[in-house]
């Protein structure tokens, strides 16, 4: 009788984090939705979730903020105006900058709005002209709760576990608004479930004081990432260039499961020419972590690509990465089912 697990089988197993191999890849690489199914649907709203988990993606991702009651909703960023009628709707409730943010809205004000696609806040013109028409359907903000029930639910009616992978959204100005965003979160996800790393849910933050603080004062149990823009100190998303240094991997490592590096920090270069795969992937790999890029858009492609195709044979075949975030989930999901 052969073995069930063979030596060789136990020693890849035993360097799976979070269901995906370090060494060698034993299951495909996952699929997450970023903002929903953002390619076809305003994103973030619930017809853009339901839409992603009927295109079999592994992940669903949730940008969240605080409303003025805090209550934790799905949205990309802490403003409104760029993916509602807000400035029509509550037309003076605007900070002296001229934008309107979801913190100085209720719950109940936040619902009246009505959601549509991305577009620039100043010319009121489309993101990305060629997606779901702006202005057409009535879409909401959805809260955080009233999106994992609608997960939840359709996992069970369709049999499936597509699971979460919410991102804690600018913590550090929440608090200089008087609200720990972290603090409210958290409860929430272990109310549905969201508890251990086993459990289908990967938490995100791109500023590492408070992934720390997450880890270390809050107790979070679960799987968590951190986000990486640039390597340039001082920036925004981050401010400690030794994140791709092994070291500064490994010290990461103490603390966090995974980084999710903007797909730059993964291919270098200008042109499909001079391209480079770096030594990112290698580098965080050997230290236990696993690499979710963001973010695949076939309509707005790196310079460094030919097609959507060239970009997933890089990153999954060339760099190995354990999954990737995707506006367009079903493209991503087929070329993985037709390549792995």
């Amino acid at each position: 009788m052969q073995p069930i697990v063979s030596m060789k089988h136990f020693i890849l197993l035993a360097f799976f984090v979070g269901g995906t191999s370090i060494m060698a890849r034993a299951t495909p690489p996952v699929v997450i939705a970023h903002r929903g199914a953002s390619g076809y649907l305003p994103e973030h709203t619930l017809e853009a979730v339901a839409l992603a988990q009927g295109m079999h993606a592994d992940f669903i991702e949730q940008d969240i903020v605080l409303s003025k009651d805090d209550i934790p909703i799905v949205l990309h960023d802490i403003h409104v105006d760029t993916v509602s009628d807000v400035a029509t709707r509550f037309p003076d409730r605007k900070r002296d900058d001229g934008r309107y943010y979801a913190i100085d809205f209720t719950l109940a004000e936040l619902k009246q709005l009505r959601v549509t696609e991305r577009f620039n806040a100043k010319t009121g013109k489309q993101v990305f002209a060629n997606r779901f028409p702006k202005d057409v359907g009535h879409f909401q903000i959805p809260t955080l709760e009233e999106e994992l029930q609608l997960l939840q639910g359709l996992n069970r009616s369709r049999g499936l576990r597509a699971g979460i992978y919410p991102e804690i959204k600018q913590p550090a100005w929440h608090l200089r608004e008087g609200h720990d965003i972290s603090r409210i979160v958290l409860p929430i996800l272990q109310k549905y479930g969201y508890v251990t790393k086993e459990d289908a849910c990967w938490l995100q933050c791109f500023e590492l004081d408070e992934v720390q603080r997450i880890r270390n004062e809050l107790r979070w149990q679960g799987r968590l990432v951190l986000l990486i823009g640039s390597f340039n100190k001082g920036t925004q998303d981050v401010s400690e260039p030794a994140f791709n240094t092994y070291q500064g991997l490994a010290e990461l490592a103490k603390i966090v499961d995974g980084i999710g590096p903007a797909i730059g920090l993964v291919i270098s270069g200008k042109t499909p020419q001079d391209r480079k795969i770096t030594d990112l992937v290698s580098l965080a790999h050997s230290n236990k972590l696993v690499v979710h890029p963001y973010t695949l858009r076939i309509d707005e492609l790196p310079s460094t690509v030919a097609s959507a195709d060239d970009l997933m044979e890089l990153l999954f075949k060339e760099a190995k990465v354990d999954g990737l975030f995707s506006d367009f989930p079903d493209l991503t999901v087929e070329w993985i089912k037709q390549n792995h």
